[in-house]
């Protein structure tokens, strides 16, 4: 359990579950004893995250803090595994590295004296006591994030509930009850908004971003190892913090209102997002952190996550997929350091007026110095992960949170395919995370869109599969390899099509939501459904009743389906369909 004292939480740019400064947290409320802990996760591209207390009470300091080299020996591939007593270690020279080799088996060390360093350090612990550190280590982890969450702290040292790292280990199965629905070891009442479903929740926790050599783990490990490589703070650790596993339950607020999203945004409508209740949904964009992160005080960082939205059904759209996006905010020296005479420039001018080109609090050098950052960043990035020979090209777009903003568009198979969306971070949303400071950009990219387009996977259904012959193809000694799917046998389709009318508009309002045929269809057909398209409308001359017809079309991914068990999950999609949409069958 968590030790009843304080905690130091010790963080650099480099690991998801760090945080970007020194904070002392006392649980308890009593003085401080002399139990110093740190709350840290190992991450290393090759082995399952380790969560660890690390006691810190006889810490050793190194009085020159300059890096000495260490010894080879002490390196190990698999850290549930002790390496061997540090020979000759003086207790002036024990550090404790954590190093990011991308793809690479010793990825996670232990490091003392005399030894030559792989990679690059991303961290180092000379300056604070470290004796009981090597042997807690190797020792089994302790249910670190259901016992006392890293980021379940306020400020003031009291709970926060809505930043906690509460999707990895046991946690009790969702239920939708009929007063509350129970999520991630919490519940929520339900009301007159609640629309999730028990297929939907059954996703939630999931992760496939965090399943070693999953392909959307590959994606996101491979834009991780590109950041931590090409952008580095003064002292050579990674600049980009990332953070991969932040709740998927946010607030209303958090979704819309912390990014700007007007009240009447088409966005917010309840037939494209899945609400557990009129304050609380589950995210359709990882933005929803972006505030939060920000005002915690980190400036540069990527965040990942799994993210829902109530859609169309066909081989290219899911309920929930992934996304990955990045936050890099300057101060006045930050972005000017470069530039002659720059400090006679600033981020902001008064009583500016908003343009095209730049927002009413910018300066146009500060918008264009912003922009040449943001675009260089990208393109490195696209590079990295398509080849050096890869064509892009920028297209002017709208976004709420941003302004300017631009789309990545690259040539692909002879086709330009948008990658990705950014811009310049709104400055109101800065001011409102206490960064008014500072000025910034941030970009967002769905990992299942690069993972299709990389890998040659012909069905986004394909990332939820436990099909071996799926898995095996992406275990892979080194991120960066190549990988190049081979089709699964392809088991042939079965279509049968539903056609009903439509029910009475009330009020103007419309009282069929094609969103909600959706997810109904989604909810009892699951993964046998590959696609639902409208074939027909239809309006009676007379009496000027709507009808439409649609077609479903199933197909298992492992299997042959047959037309009699097909046939009994259409009639209870029929069924479901009048009961709950209100439509009259013409079946």
């Amino acid at each position: 359990m968590c030790p009843n004292s304080s905690i130091w939480w010790l963080s650099w740019r480099y690991l998801s579950s760090f945080f970007i400064r020194v904070k002392r947290k006392n649980i308890s409320g009593r003085r401080r004893s002399s139990g110093i802990w740190i709350a840290c996760r190992i991450e290393a591209p090759d082995v399952p995250p380790i969560d660890r207390f690390l006691p810190c009470s006889d810490l050793w300091k190194n009085p020159s803090g300059t890096h000495q080299p260490c010894d080879p020996n002490l390196i190990a591939s698999n850290p549930s595994t002790r390496p061997p007593d540090p020979p000759s270690v003086r207790p002036s020279s024990l550090f404790l590295h954590l190093v990011f080799l991308s793809g690479s088996t010793n990825s996670s060390a232990l490091f003392g004296p005399q030894a030559e360093l792989y990679g690059p350090i991303v961290m180092r612990l000379c300056s604070y006591p470290l004796s009981s550190l090597l042997p807690l280590l190797q020792s089994p982890p302790r249910p670190l994030l259901h016992r006392c969450r890293l980021s379940a702290l306020s400020a003031d040292g009291g709970a926060a509930p809505r930043r906690r790292l509460s999707t990895d280990g046991p946690a009790s199965q969702p239920v939708i009850g009929q007063d509350s629905v129970e999520v991630l070891g919490h519940s929520y009442p339900r009301d007159d908004f609640t629309n999730v479903t028990p297929k939907i929740l059954a996703k939630v926790g999931r992760n496939l971003h965090n399943q070693s050599h999953h392909p959307l783990w590959l994606i996101k490990e491979r834009i991780k190892a590109h950041f931590y490589s090409a952008y580095a703070a003064k002292r050579g650790n990674p600049l980009f913090s990332v953070h991969d596993n932040l709740s998927p339950v946010v607030t209303v607020e958090q979704n819309f209102d912390s990014l700007l999203i007007p009240p009447d945004h088409p966005s917010r409508k309840r037939g494209d997002n899945y609400y557990l209740n009129r304050n609380t949904m589950l995210r359709a964009h990882t933005s929803a952190h972006q505030r939060e992160l920000v005002r915690s005080g980190l400036d540069a960082f990527l965040l990942a996550g799994d993210v829902y939205r109530r859609d169309e059904i066909d081989c290219s759209h899911y309920p929930v997929f992934h996304q990955m996006e990045g936050v890099r905010l300057f101060s006045d020296i930050e972005l000017f350091s470069a530039v002659q005479n720059g400090e006679e420039l600033s981020l902001f001018e008064s009583r500016g007026r908003r343009t095209p080109q730049k927002q009413e609090a910018h300066s146009l050098e500060a918008v264009k110095l912003l922009e040449f950052d943001l675009k260089q960043t990208l393109t490195r990035l696209v590079t990295h992960l398509f080849g050096e020979d890869i064509e892009v090209r920028w297209v002017d777009c709208y976004f709420p949170f941003t302004h300017p903003s631009f789309e990545l568009e690259v040539r692909f198979q002879g086709d330009w395919m948008e990658v990705l969306g950014c811009g310049v971070m709104e400055q109101q949303l800065l001011d409102s995370a206490g960064a008014g400071d500072k000025a910034g950009w941030a970009f967002g990219l769905g990992l299942e869109r690069l993972a299709m387009v990389l890998y040659n996977i012909p069905d986004i259904r394909l990332f939820w599969s436990q099909d071996e012959r799926f898995l095996k193809q992406f275990r892979v000694q080194h991120i960066q390899q190549p990988v190049c799917f081979q089709s699964l046998s392809k088991y042939p389709p079965l279509h049968n099509d539903i056609s009903f009318w439509l029910p009475e508009s009330e009020d103007g309002r419309e009282s069929f939501i094609e969103n909600d045929f959706y997810d109904l269809v989604r909810s009892i057909g699951g993964d046998l459904v590959e696609k639902v398209s409208l074939v027909d409308e239809f309006m009676h001359p007379k009496t000027g009743r709507r009808s439409q017809c649609y077609r479903i079309v199933y197909r298992h991914m492992e299997r042959t389906l047959t037309q009699q068990e097909v046939r009994l999950v259409h009639e209870q999609i029929e069924r479901s369909a009048e009961t709950e949409l209100g439509v009259q069958g013409r079946f």
